[in-house]
């Protein structure tokens, strides 16, 4: 399998030729990284002071940024610093919009920016429980945001001052993965997707789709034999580099990462090239059903 395709999209906002992007979006549908070598999130000299652990709150595993209604998550800072925080989280916000309508224009109707956020903490010392490990091979599901067949895209910028690469492991295709898990999951409790919205456990509906791909995420990182069995690569990330997925269909780890930023886009599945390759339409080929 192909894990990376490479796009050498040179900095500026002068138009991408209509092959590259037409590429760029069939390699993503595909199951692929889009990766931009020289393609960077410009962080000028006034923000270093922003380059520290002690920015996060220490109940927050990161800092968050939501571009709807601007207001930050997570952080320890006041005052001056916290405005210049999110300058910055607005900043990059804008640059990963004008990123993605740029290179893969067929989205450009159907994106919704979700969440920023900004990782200044070395995940590699950092405690999590197996449900929050990213650390473990997993695909991206929302417990509490349903996205009902959609699409999870997200864009990541290696930030790091020092130089440090990140490191991730790529795992097996999509369809293999649930090939794999599929058989072991059960259906959801009659009624369950009412009581979680009454209760306000979820902001919308949870689909069976929805319920599958949580039960996937959950069963692959549970699985210390299949973290330690499935056909996987390491990939690293330059500093200055950017990087692109559908990472609910992409199997990743995260192995080593500090200061990174994120943005993460929903995007409606009826603007897609290849709609065949989505997650919905391979659990509902697989199941024999529909899912949402």
């Amino acid at each position: 399998m192909k894990y990376i395709e490479v796009v050498d999209l040179a900095p500026g906002r002068s138009p991408v030729a209509a092959e590259t992007c037409y590429r760029s979006a069939q390699a993503l549908e595909a199951g692929q990284i889009l990766f931009l070598p020289r393609y960077q999130f410009p962080v000028p000299g006034s923000y270093q002071a922003l380059f520290s652990p002690d920015i996060v709150h220490r109940h927050s595993p990161n800092v968050s940024y939501s571009p709807a209604t601007r207001k930050l998550y997570g952080t320890a800072r006041m005052g001056p610093s916290l405005s210049l925080l999110q300058e910055m989280m607005a900043g990059f916000a804008d640059f990963a919009r004008k990123t993605v309508t740029r290179l893969l224009p067929i989205y450009r109707t159907g994106l919704v920016p979700a969440r920023v956020s900004f990782r200044p903490i070395e995940i590699e010392t950092r405690p999590m429980p197996w449900r929050k490990d990213v650390r473990r091979l997993h695909i991206d599901a929302f417990p509490s945001t349903p996205i009902q067949g959609n699409r999870i895209l997200r864009l990541f910028c290696n930030v790091n001052p020092a130089g440090q690469t990140h490191l991730w492991r790529i795992g097996e295709p999509f369809e293999q993965t649930a090939k794999r898990f599929l058989p072991f999951i059960r259906p959801p409790f009659p009624l369950s997707s009412v009581a979680l919205m009454l209760t306000s456990t979820t902001k919308s509906r949870r689909t069976f789709y929805d319920h599958i791909m949580l039960c996937l995420q959950d069963r692959m990182k549970r699985d210390q034999r299949y973290q330690a069995e499935a056909e996987q690569v390491k990939v690293e990330f330059p500093a200055g580099s950017t990087w692109l997925a559908f990472t609910d269909q992409v199997s990743h780890a995260t192995i080593r990462e500090q200061y990174q930023l994120e943005q993460t886009f929903l995007l409606d599945a009826n603007r897609l090239h290849d709609q065949s390759t989505a997650p919905l339409n391979v659990l509902e080929k697989l199941a024999g059903r529909k899912l949402v």
